[in-house]
């Protein structure tokens, strides 16, 4: 049974749940995860001050079951914009319902009426439930991103 899902913004006096949320879902996807100073400092203060980027709780009735963060950007060398969806968490207890596709068909809406010229994401390798999950609505894989954790001496 599929139940009616709210996206509510996240207030700033909901920091300390958001964070403990977020960690938690970062510490999913990388169990090695530990928040260093600057993420505990600045990612939601980050998330909040920036006018093009939505922080959302995602909920059934009164309970909080996760969140999603989307938003747009402009292109670096067009003058268009990009659609991203930076990060969807439901509770692990509350997936496999129906609520993260009801979750991303409202994002990808609210995307669309921005007008952007793509809509984007990033999986995490290995992350196989997401990247089925996102594929089924239609997304393609296009690329892979490498990132040089330290530079080679």
């Amino acid at each position: 049974m599929i139940q009616s899902i709210l996206l509510a913004p996240v207030e700033d006096s909901e920091e300390v749940e958001f964070l403990t949320m977020a960690e938690a879902y970062f510490r999913e996807l990388d169990s090695r995860f530990v928040p260093h100073e600057d993420w505990s400092a600045n990612y939601f203060s980050c998330l909040q001050r920036t006018p093009e980027v939505y922080l959302r709780w995602i909920q059934c009735g009164a309970d909080r079951i996760g969140f999603v963060v989307y938003g747009v950007e402009r292109h670096r060398f067009l003058p268009r914009t990009h659609g991203w969806v930076y990060e969807l968490y439901i509770m692990p207890h509350r997936r496999r319902s129906g609520v993260g596709r009801q979750v991303a068909i409202e994002v990808i809406r609210v995307l669309r009426e921005l007008d952007p010229s793509k809509i984007q994401l990033e999986v995490t390798p290995g992350n196989i439930s997401a990247r089925l999950f996102w594929q089924a609505l239609g997304f393609d894989k296009v690329a892979e991103r490498y990132v040089l954790g330290e530079a080679p001496k």
